[in-house]
């Protein structure tokens, strides 16, 4: 899944590759600081659309490519900051849908999904299948 922002004004959104379970201990530990929460309960609420749990994750992608970068400086409306899955994971999600679900709640989210799937960013670059959220 990806943290897409797209500030007013900027051509391309930046797409920031969000795999928690590959996130470093100390960038970790600073989210969960920022944020009071534990890391399952951070990515839970970055999930639910949590605008501090948010903002500490761009924070962080922030000032990997801008160490200077303040807290203060890290400030966003909206609708220029989302998480979207990539289409490798939609297809993951087609699959368990096809796999759990029968009869017209299986149509109805297939309809949706494969919605979903043109829309999504093509990862195919990415090698492997996508893995789950959180390491269990």
């Amino acid at each position: 899944m990806y943290l897409v922002y797209r500030p007013d004004g900027q051509e391309e959104p930046t797409r920031y590759k969000y795999q928690p379970q590959r996130l470093m201990s100390a960038e970790r530990e600073m989210l969960e600081r920022r944020t009071d929460r534990n890391f399952s309960d951070f990515h839970k609420d970055v999930m639910q659309g949590n605008s501090l749990c948010r903002r500490a994750l761009l924070y962080m992608y922030t000032k990997r490519d801008h160490a200077k970068v303040k807290w203060e400086d890290v400030d966003f409306a909206w609708d220029e900051l989302t998480i979207e899955y990539s289409k490798s994971e939609w297809i993951e999600m087609r699959d368990a849908a096809s796999e759990s679900l029968r009869g017209d709640q299986l149509a109805m989210a297939l309809e949706q999904i494969d919605k979903e799937i043109e829309a999504a960013y093509d990862d195919s670059e990415e090698t492997g299948k996508a893995s789950s959220p959180l390491a269990v």
